[in-house]
């Protein structure tokens, strides 16, 4: 016998295992977001530090989106179109509640708004 097909396949069984091995973390990545999501906090507004400074509110329409000449706080949008749901720092396409970079560990209303809004590319 030779010991040619022996090597190949013990080749391929190598390669066969490190192919499968490389997969399995990609594959617990597809659904992550989402299932981390729905066991988060959603922001206290009035007592979460960070919501405070960046004056965030669950409702969009009662933040001070305007300055006191009426201009838009944040460029970009119109304030009445300023939503945390078109802002790049949220992490989730869909809910009412969504993961935001400014808040780790913590959800924010996607009508919500915060002093850091900024327009996400593309919106």
């Amino acid at each position: 016998m030779s010991d040619k097909p022996i090597n190949e396949s013990r080749r391929g069984a190598v390669k066969a295992m490190l192919g499968g091995l490389a997969a399995v973390p990609l594959m617990n990545l597809v659904g992550m977001p989402a299932a981390q999501a729905e066991g988060l906090p959603q922001v206290d507004e009035a007592k979460d530090p960070t919501a405070i400074a960046l004056k965030y509110k669950h409702d969009a329409t009662a933040a001070e989106r305007v300055d006191a000449k009426g201009e838009a706080v944040r460029p970009g949008k119109p304030p009445e179109e300023q939503t945390c749901a078109n802002c790049q720092f949220i992490q989730a396409d869909e809910g009412d509640w969504r993961p935001c970079q400014l808040f780790p560990g913590k959800l924010v209303k996607a009508e919500g708004w915060c002093a850091s809004w900024t327009l996400k590319a593309g919106a």
